[in-house]
């Protein structure tokens, strides 16, 4: 068996750690490296699990991504267009879970992966990834007569609305219509609106406590409803997701994928 070796990003981060327990508890991943911003920098990645792992946590790219075939990385935009330069240079594969990104930084990372392989998705879960495939699926048989409503839920600390999922989950079910989502998408209603273009989209989102998770999209027709949902209880499940990532790129050079390449949904 092939040992994974694997650095983290934003190592001292709530999904920074819970990525490095995952990758400690795997039989075939080995921590080889730990970054997180300058003033963050420690001696131990794995010290808040009481079993040192010999990797410090460091600032610098090259000293923090010396040993690393792989890096996982759900930080922020900014922080990931940095690694990726870095990444595509020296031939690591990335495992990028940030959300937020502009049109710059997706046509950064397409770039990117001309130069090194990449697994790209708003959501690494297992769970949420087969949803979308159902909402596919749901979208091409509700195509008419059914309003869709996308509403979405996360902690308070959430930086960026809609999510990254919630976002992905209207761009399926606007590809599955034949539809553009930047042009029947709404995501604000204030005031008079007027009447609900049966053509549209819309997104609905709360922040609050610390949620970790939760998607709903409802087709609300007359005389019924349907509703698909998906709900995280831990982020656990992205960090396994994650982990799956880094097996599926391990013998390819070169590439941009997603989550359903890595689970097989694009058949």
């Amino acid at each position: 068996m092939t040992e994974l070796n694997i650095a983290i990003a934003g190592a001292g981060g709530r999904m920074g750690r819970i990525l490095i327990e995952a990758v400690r508890d795997a039989a075939d991943a080995r921590l080889s490296g730990a970054l997180d911003r300058a003033g963050n920098e420690a001696a131990d990645a794995a010290a808040f699990l009481g079993q040192p792992s010999g990797v410090a946590v460091e600032s610098d790219l090259a000293t923090g991504l010396a040993g690393a075939h792989y890096l996982i990385d759900f930080t922020r935009p900014e922080a990931t267009l940095q690694h990726l330069a870095y990444c595509a240079e020296h031939g690591i594969k990335l495992v990028i879970g940030t959300t937020g990104f502009d049109d710059a930084g997706k046509a950064a990372i397409v770039a990117a992966a001309e130069r090194t392989a990449i697994v790209f998705s708003p959501n690494f879960s297992v769970g949420v990834n087969v949803t979308m495939k159902l909402l596919e699926q749901a979208a091409k048989a509700l195509a008419t007569g059914y309003d869709i409503e996308v509403i979405e839920a996360h902690h308070r600390f959430k930086v960026d609305a809609p999510s990254g999922t919630a976002l992905k989950m209207g761009e399926v079910i606007a590809d599955a219509l034949g539809r553009d989502l930047q042009q029947c998408g709404v995501f604000a209603r204030e005031g008079v609106t007027g009447e609900r273009d049966p053509s549209s989209i819309g997104f609905a989102t709360i922040r609050g406590g610390d949620i970790v998770g939760d998607h709903t999209v409802l087709f609300a027709g007359i005389g019924e409803r349907i509703e698909i949902s998906h709900k995280s209880s831990s982020r656990v499940t992205y960090a396994n997701g994650a982990l799956r990532a880094c097996r599926f790129l391990a013998d390819k050079p070169t590439g941009l994928f997603d989550m359903y390449d890595v689970l097989g949904l694009n058949t």
